[in-house]
C-alpha cells in the first residue's frame, strides 16, 4: 500500500506518471460537529435532482436512513445540496459518537468495509479517524472551556495567567479518556488496511495561542520565563499523546490528523504550523522550532509541518531542522508554492493543495513535477455506478 510514497519519498519514482507528479484522493470516516440536533432527516432546501436520488434510495424510511445518507454525503461530496445533509447528519451521528466511541469505530470499520475497491490510478487511502473537539482537542484537555457554535468547536481564553499553566491528569481527562477509547477499539477490531488518524494534537505554538490569544505572543517577549514555561507544559503534554499512539497503533497504520490527504509512509508525524504565520523568524527559531523540531524527532523518519497562511520568512529555519521532512501547503500557504520549492532542502517534500491561486499546471511547472505530491479533490470514486446514475 505505502510502496509507491514510499519510493517517492526516497527519490525513486515508481508507478507514477512520466512528470512523476503524485495524486492523492481518499476516504475518511471523522466526527467533526456537535451533539445539537435532532434524529431526523431533513429535506428542506434539498434541490430536485438531489432529492431525487435520496428518494431513490429510500433513504428518509427505515432505521437505516441517516447511516445512509451520510455514506451518500460522503460519495456525493461534491455536490453542495448534498454536502449540507451530510454536515446535519454528521451532527446527529456525533451525539453517539462522543459518548459510544467504541460504537462510532465500528460503524465506520463496517462502511469503510462496503466499499469497492479505491481506483489503482491514484493513491486512495481509507481512514479512520476520531477527531474529537476539532482543534481545540488539547485545549479541552489543558481545562479550557470547548464548546460548539455556528458550525464549528470554539474554546474560551484561560482565567489564569501564563506561566502557572500545570500538566494535567490524563486519567481524568474526559476528552483523552474518549480519543483512548476510540483507539482502543481499533487495536480490539484487529484490521490490517484502514489507516487510523490521531486527533488534532497541534502543536505548541498553536496551543498557547488557543489558550491566550494575543497575551501569549506578548508574554514570549515581556515574560520570557512564563512563556516557556507554559510552551514546556504544552509540548510535553503533546509528545506525550504522540508516544501512546505510537505505542498502541500498529506501525504501519498511525496517521497524524487529516489522515485522508495527509497519508505520509509508516514511521512519519506532524504537526500544526498555522500559527507561525504570527512569528518573525528569529521568534520562531528562538522560541517554538526547537519544540516543533523536538516533536518530529520523535518519530524514526521525522514528518510534516501544516501550513495555511503566510510562513514563507520560516523557509530558512526550516531548512535547518533536520527532522522536518514534508511541508504541507493549502490555502494562502500553496499561494506561495515558488518560495518553498526554491528554499526547502532536496530532500523536504512538498504536499499541496491545489486551490485557484495555485491549480495543478501551475504546480507542476513550478515544481518541475518533482519533490510533490499533490492532493487531488475530485468526486469520490467509491459509489456504485447504479447509484451514480439516478
Amino acid at each position: 500500500m505505502f510502496r509507491r510514497m514510499t519510493n517517492l519519498f526516497e527519490g525513486r519514482p515508481e508507478s507514477i506518471d512520466e512528470r512523476q507528479v503524485f495524486t492523492m484522493f481518499g476516504v475518511s470516516a471523522s466526527p467533526m460537529g456537535a451533539c445539537e440536533e435532532e434524529f431526523s432527516v431533513d429535506a428542506e432546501g434539498l434541490t430536485n435532482e438531489v432529492r431525487g436520488t435520496l428518494d431513490a434510495l429510500n433513504l428518509y424510511d427505515g432505521s437505516e436512513a441517516l447511516r445512509r445518507c451520510r455514506y451518500l454525503a460522503d460519495m456525493m461530496s461534491s455536490a453542495k445540496a448534498v454536502s449540507r445533509i451530510g454536515d446535519r447528519t454528521l451532527i446527529r451521528l456525533n451525539r453517539r459518537s462522543y459518548l459510544e466511541p467504541e460504537s462510532y469505530i465500528e460503524e465506520s470499520l463496517e462502511r469503510l468495509a462496503l466499499m469497492r475497491e479505491p481506483l489503482t490510478a491514484r493513491f486512495a487511502p481509507l481512514c479512520v479517524e476520531y477527531n474529537l473537539y476539532g482543534v481545540h482537542f488539547i485545549d479541552h484537555i489543558l481545562g479550557a472551556k470547548v464548546y460548539y457554535k455556528a458550525g464549528q468547536w470554539n474554546a474560551e481564553y484561560l482565567k489564569t495567567p501564563i506561566g502557572e499553566l500545570e500538566m494535567p491528569d490524563l486519567d481524568k481527562s474526559e476528552a483523552w479518556q474518549l480519543a483512548k477509547r476510540a483507539a482502543e477499539a481499533f487495536i480490539d477490531a484487529d484490521v490490517s488496511l484502514p489507516l487510523f488518524g490521531m486527533p488534532i494534537l497541534s502543536s505548541p505554538l498553536n496551543i498557547i495561542v488557543n489558550l491566550y490569544g494575543q497575551e501569549a505572543l506578548i508574554a514570549m517577549m515581556e515574560d520570557e520565563e512564563a512563556a516557556r514555561h507554559d510552551l514546556d507544559v504544552i509540548i510535553t503534554l503533546i509528545r506525550t499523546l504522540h508516544k501512546w499512539y505510537r505505542e498502541h497503533i500498529p506501525y504501519r497504520q498511525l496517521q497524524g490528523t487529516v489522515a485522508v490527504t495527509r497519508t505520509q509512509p509508516p514511521g512519519h508525524g506532524q504537526l500544526c504550523g498555522c500559527t507561525t504565520q504570527l512569528l518573525s523568524a528569529d521568534m520562531y527559531r528562538e522560541f517554538i522550532m526547537p519544540l516543533d523540531n523536538a516533536l518530529l524527532a520523535d518519530y524514526p523518519l521525522g514528518g510534516m509541518i501544516h501550513l495555511c497562511g503566510g510562513h514563507t520568512q520560516h523557509i530558512k529555519v526550516f531548512r535547518d531542522m533536520p527532522a522536518l521532512k514534508v511541508v504541507q501547503l493549502n490555502d494562502r500557504a500553496a499561494g506561495d508554492l515558488k518560495y518553498y520549492v526554491e528554499g526547502l532542502r532536496p530532500d523536504q517534500i512538498i504536499y499541496l493543495n491545489p486551490c485557484p491561486e495555485m491549480p495543478i499546471e501551475e504546480a507542476v511547472r513550478i515544481s518541475g513535477g518533482k519533490r510533490i505530491v499533490i492532493v487531488e479533490q475530485c468526486e469520490p470514486p467509491l459509489m456504485p455506478d447504479s447509484q451514480l446514475k439516478t
